[in-house]
C-alpha cells in the first residue's frame, strides 16, 4: 500500500478502506510484538532466579505469566476473526418475545448486559434505537458498538435467549420461562452498496420515545423502515435530524439484506422474500436459569458458568470465546 502515489487519495472511500486494513493489521503486528517482548523479559528473569538459587521473585513470576497467558488467549482469538465484515463496529438489536412484561423485563436485562460489555472492553456504545414500555422493560433496543473488532466478537450473540426465574410480576411466585431474540450486524461504510428497489420500502416517522432532550421528544424525527419483500424491519431514532436518523436506518437495513443475501446465496435481493422471522425467532441459543438453580449455559457449544450475576454484569467473554474456537474449528473441518 503506497499512501505517497499521486492517485492514492482520489478514490477517498477506497482510501479510507486501505487505512483501516492496515490500521488494524499494525495493531495485531504491535501486540505480538510486545507479548513477544513480555515473555523474553519473563524467560530471562526466570534463568537469573534459577542461576542465583532466589526464589523470592516466584509469586511475582506467576502473576506476570498469567498476565501474558490470558493476553495471548486474547490475540489468539482475534486471529480467528477472519470474515470480511468482523473488524467493523456493531449494530446489535434486542427483542422481547412473547411473555409479556416478563418478556420486556427480560429483554431490559439483556440491554443492561451488553451495554456493560461494551464498557468492559472499551467500546462506545450508543443507543440508536429504544422501544420501552409504560409498564415495565422495553419492547426494543438497537446499540451501536464502535471499535475495532465489535462485530467479530458480537455475531456471537446472534439467536434467541432464553430466561428461567421466579417471575416479579406474578404474585403467586410461579417459575416463568421468557425469551427475547438479539440480532448483530455489521455497521457498513458507504463503500458497500446492494440494490434496494424503493418501491419496496415502507418509510414510516414518529415520535422518539426514548430519552434525548426536549427537541427529540417533540417532533416526529425517528424513521422505522420496512423491506416488503422480507419484512425486515429497522429503526433509528438516536439523532435530532430525521435526515440523519433515516440515513443510519438505511445502512443497518443495507447490513442486514446483504447478510441474508450472502446466507441465502441469492443474487438478487427480490430472491430473499419470506422467512426473515424464521430466521430471527430460532431455537434458543442459550439459556439463563436463575430458579431452581444459577447457571448459563451455551446450547451450541456447552460452554456454561454458574455465577450468573456476573454475566449479567457483562462477563460474557468464556461464551463468545467458545463460540469462535468452535466456528474456526468447523470451518477447518469443512476444509
Amino acid at each position: 500500500m503506497d499512501m505517497t502515489a499521486p492517485d492514492f487519495w482520489n478514490d477517498n472511500e477506497s482510501a479510507q478502506t486501505k487505512l483501516k486494513f492496515q490500521k488494524a493489521l499494525k495493531g495485531k503486528v504491535e501486540k505480538y510484538e510486545s507479548l513477544y517482548g513480555q515473555a523474553e523479559e519473563i524467560e530471562g528473569l526466570m534463568e537469573m532466579m534459577l542461576a542465583d538459587g532466589d526464589d523470592s521473585m516466584e509469586a511475582d513470576m506467576e502473576s506476570d505469566y498469567k498476565v501474558l497467558e490470558e493476553s495471548y488467549e486474547k490475540l489468539l482469538l482475534e486471529t480467528l476473526l477472519k470474515g470480511e465484515f468482523d473488524s467493523n463496529n456493531a449494530i446489535l438489536t434486542i427483542h422481547a418475545g412473547s411473555g409479556g412484561t416478563d418478556a420486556q423485563d427480560w429483554a431490559a436485562m439483556l440491554l443492561r448486559m451488553y451495554k456493560r460489555w461494551g464498557e468492559q472492553h472499551d467500546y462506545n456504545v450508543k443507543m440508536l434505537d429504544l422501544q420501552d414500555d409504560t409498564e415495565a422493560g422495553i419492547k426494543s433496543a438497537t446499540l451501536l458498538f464502535e471499535g475495532l473488532n465489535a462485530y467479530g466478537f458480537l455475531k456471537s450473540e446472534k439467536g434467541v435467549h432464553r430466561i428461567v426465574r421466579i417471575s416479579p410480576y406474578d404474585s403467586s411466585g410461579k417459575r416463568h420461562t421468557s425469551f427475547a431474540s438479539v440480532d448483530v450486524m455489521p455497521e457498513l461504510d458507504d463503500s458497500v452498496t446492494i440494490d434496494i428497489n424503493p418501491v419496496d420500502l415502507k418509510i414510516d416517522t414518529f415520535r422518539s420515545s426514548g430519552s434525548g432532550g426536549q427537541h427529540v421528544n417533540t417532533t416526529d424525527s425517528a424513521v422505522r423502515i420496512t423491506h416488503l419483500p422480507t419484512g425486515v424491519v429497522v429503526s433509528c431514532q438516536s439523532e435530532r435530524s430525521q435526515i440523519s436518523n433515516r440515513a443510519t436506518a438505511m445502512k443497518m437495513l443495507t447490513a442486514k439484506l446483504i447478510e441474508l443475501k450472502e446466507r441465502e446465496h441469492k443474487d438478487k435481493i427480490e430472491d430473499l422474500a419470506g422467512d426473515y422471522s424464521q430466521i430471527t425467532w430460532g431455537s434458543q441459543i442459550r439459556s439463563y436459569v436463575f430458579h431452581p438453580y444459577n447457571m448459563v449455559k451455551d446450547h451450541r457449544t456447552n460452554a456454561e458458568m454458574g455465577n450468573i450475576q456476573a454475566v449479567m454484569d457483562g462477563e460474557l467473554d468464556l461464551f463468545i470465546d467458545a463460540y469462535l474456537k468452535e466456528a474456526s474449528s468447523h470451518a477447518i473441518r469443512v476444509n
